[in-house]
């Protein structure tokens, strides 16, 4: 009798099993290597870069305000943004234009689990962002010249709005299988933004858009700000994920997990929402009232020298800055004014909100002179020019009121010393022009400027510094009295008086 053995037999099948997240990652890896690689999003990278470059380079950015500079990161990222909206939905559409759908069908990888991994792909894209906002502001933080705090909320909103359009790209791939839909999203973004979108400081409906840009104003000191910066930023962070679920939902993964996320984030969306639904103050608010009208209470003063300077506490640092530009001007001055104590007074005008462009009130106390929170570029030679007029008519609102042949005393005292003068004066003037009548920007109210001033002064201009000074100084009663011609100032100043004549800014 013979025995026979039997081997059960082996069910055919993987040695492993599928790890379906696995291929989800790989997915997700080999979407955005080919999003990087992408000739539009390469293109607006570069882009992006030599913009961070140029504005870190520029002479005006030398002294920046951070909690603008912030802001200032959050509009760019939109370009980066479309480029991979549209890229994520090209992708997503990519196995119809080629007809492999039905090659899906055999893999492990379900449409849904597919639509996590081009979902992820724009992650990588908003990393490149979140790198680029955060060596924008860093550059910003260490120059000396920085003053003001940043938002870490505010620097947020570039990344999160380049995932944003990522995902709306994942999601507008699986509602419509037609290519030209994302293009047409993208030109329907455009025109709402340009056309539709409302202003910023129309409370709730403009914080409903990614990016709320608000400008027009002298920087504000961060605590008037009141912009529901971390709100906004927790709106986004809700809205990326309830739309990504979204795209999932409609990709087929409607499981119990997934619609519990998609609740989970449209509660998150929902508070972000109402926690910025009261917006940015359009107006005043007892903060911005309080140093908007008694600055005083909020200021610091120091000692730099001779004379006072009285500051936000974000800008007391800039106050050294002040003080080399006072003290420029004042050694050219000839007179009690060579030595006269001055004050300057940091102020804003807060009370009309972020959108406002308000002008100052010259002061009428004497030897005070106004510097805005504004520094850099223009305002340089702008507040020398103020400086100048405090010391000629003793205070800024007589200061503004100069039409006389004192106009060419107080703008060689506030272009004299510059380093190129010239240039300062063109710069001071709203036309930029050296020649012809203009207005002379000062930190309070323009001043009046004739065009036989203007040539007076740009002859002075040319000639060399200690041989003006010295007339300047030697004649300093004469040159502020306001009944002197503009022919005797000429004549006093060695200036063609073939040229000069009485003509003057009170008259034109």
């Amino acid at each position: 009798m013979s025995t026979v053995l039997e081997t059960p037999a082996r069910a055919a099948g993987p040695t492993h099993p599928p790890h379906p997240w696995a291929a989800v990652l790989a997915l997700a890896r080999f979407e955005a290597r080919e999003l990087r690689l992408n000739m539009s999003f390469l293109a607006l990278a570069v882009l992006y870069v030599i913009w961070i470059v140029w504005q870190a380079t520029r002479h005006q950015g030398d002294f920046p305000i951070l909690q603008n500079v912030d802001r200032g990161t959050q509009m760019m990222p939109v370009l980066i943004g479309l480029a991979v909206m549209l890229n994520v939905n090209r992708a997503v559409l990519r196995s119809r234009r080629r007809d492999t759908d039905r090659h899906f069908d055999v893999l492990v990888v379900e449409p849904w689990r597919r639509t996590v991994a081009h979902a992820l792909s724009a992650v990588p894209a908003a990393l490149f962002t979140a790198v680029c906002v955060t060596v924008q502001f860093t550059w910003a933080a260490l120059k000396p010249g920085a003053a003001g705090h940043g938002s870490p909320a505010e620097l947020a909103v570039g990344p999160l709005t380049v995932l944003l359009f990522g995902v709306l790209g994942a999601l507008f791939g699986r509602l419509f299988l037609s290519i030209l839909a994302a293009p047409i999203l993208l030109v329907l973004l455009l025109f709402a933004e340009v056309f539709v979108a409302p202003p910023s400081g129309s409370g709730w409906v403009s914080w409903l858009y990614p990016v709320v840009s608000e400008t027009g104003s002298d920087p504000f000191p961060s605590d008037l700000l009141e912009r529901p910066a971390a709100w906004h930023a927790l709106y986004l962070v809700g809205l990326v994920l309830l739309i990504a679920l979204l795209a999932v939902l409609v990709s087929g993964g409607r499981t119990t997990a997934v619609k519990a996320a998609v609740a989970g984030a449209l509660a998150l969306t929902l508070v972000g929402a109402v926690g910025q639904s009261g917006g940015t103050p359009a107006g005043s608010t007892p903060a911005r009232e309080r140093a908007s009208v008694t600055p005083e209470k909020i200021r610091k003063c120091i000692e730099h020298g001779r004379s006072t300077y009285c500051a936000f506490p974000e800008w007391t640092g800039r106050t050294a800055d002040w003080a080399a530009v006072v003290d420029r001007v004042q050694n050219l001055a000839g007179g009690r004014a060579g030595g006269e104590r001055l004050t300057v007074d940091q102020r804003i005008d807060a009370r009309y909100g972020l959108d406002s462009d308000t002008s100052l009130t010259p002061s009428t106390e004497p030897g005070h002179v106004t510097v805005r929170t504004d520094w850099g570029g223009n305002r340089i030679p702008e507040f020398a020019v103020a400086v100048a007029s405090v010391l000629v008519a003793g205070d800024e609102k007589a200061g503004t009121e100069v039409c006389d042949a004192r106009m060419v005393t107080v703008m060689w005292l506030a272009l004299g010393g510059a380093s190129d003068p010239m240039s300062a004066l063109s710069d001071v003037r709203l036309d930029d022009s050296v020649s012809g009548p203009a207005l002379v920007l000062s930190p309070t109210e323009p001043f009046n400027m004739s065009a036989e001033q203007t040539r007076i002064v740009a002859e002075l201009l040319k000639k060399p510094r200690y041989d003006v000074a010295g007339k300047v100084k030697a004649k300093w009663t004469e040159l502020t009295s306001p009944d002197t011609s503009m022919a005797r100032v000429a004549e006093l100043l060695n200036v063609s008086a073939a040229a000069a004549s009485d003509g003057d800014a009170c008259e034109e």
